[in-house]
């Protein structure tokens, strides 16, 4: 068993978990074909962050399959986000410097909902880690094609409350989200500080499906 299929096995808390439970408690019309954007996100996460477990010449991840147009656009947004990093030296950092999928676990971490404390062990898993500086970010495909349009989706698809519950786990001060363009193969960027807007709101999302969680499970 590789190390991505153990951590999907553990039994701690995940923001994808939250993700599920809220499907399940406020269902709502889903758009577009869910399992082709994760399988294609999935395409994108290997070969930025893990390119060995890409196969260019059988167009595989793994044992899984893409289309000729899936991999081709693939390596076009590939191509975009390099191209980004060479005027842009905090992503170029990044790309150089980071641990990549990084599993970060904390056990018994603490909670607070309407004054009521409790208890949840807790995991995530970075897409970039900057041990250096104690932080880490997140990489997403988005069909935004403006940065306009990607801050919308950062609280559309509930990206705030996957990087505040990132962000507690491991006790940051600062977050970040690189997005690349299916559409036109722009690079967007958001930056999170604990504390902002953004990361407040974040958290208040993730509060209530936690304490849900745990009436539910516990």
């Amino acid at each position: 068993m590789d190390a991505n299929q153990s951590y999907f096995k553990r039994s701690e808390v995940s923001n994808s978990d939250l993700t599920e439970l809220k499907n399940i408690l406020y269902p709502s019309v889903q758009y577009g074909d869910k399992e082709r954007a994760f399988k294609f996100g999935s395409l994108i996460d290997a070969m930025v962050t893990e390119p060995h477990r890409v196969d260019y010449f059988q167009m595989k991840v793994d044992e899984v399959e893409y289309t000729v147009d899936d991999f081709e656009l693939g390596k076009e947004m590939l191509k975009a986000l390099r191209t980004e990093a060479k005027k842009d030296p905090f992503l170029d950092n990044v790309l150089k410097l980071s641990d990549t999928q990084k599993h970060s676990i904390r056990k018994q971490q603490e909670f607070q909902y309407g004054g009521f404390t409790y208890h949840l062990d807790t995991r995530c898993k970075w897409d970039w880690w900057l041990p250096q500086f104690h932080f880490g970010g997140d990489l997403k495909t988005t069909f935004a094609e403006s940065q306009k349009q990607f801050d919308e989706a950062v609280d559309f698809f509930d990206w705030d409350r996957s990087r505040s519950w990132y962000m507690d786990i491991e006790n940051t001060t600062q977050d970040f989200v690189y997005a690349i363009s299916k559409k036109n193969c722009k690079v967007f960027k958001h930056f999170i500080k604990r504390g902002d807007a953004v990361y407040e709101r974040g958290k208040e999302k993730y509060n209530e499906l936690a304490f849900k969680w745990w009436m539910l499970f516990i």
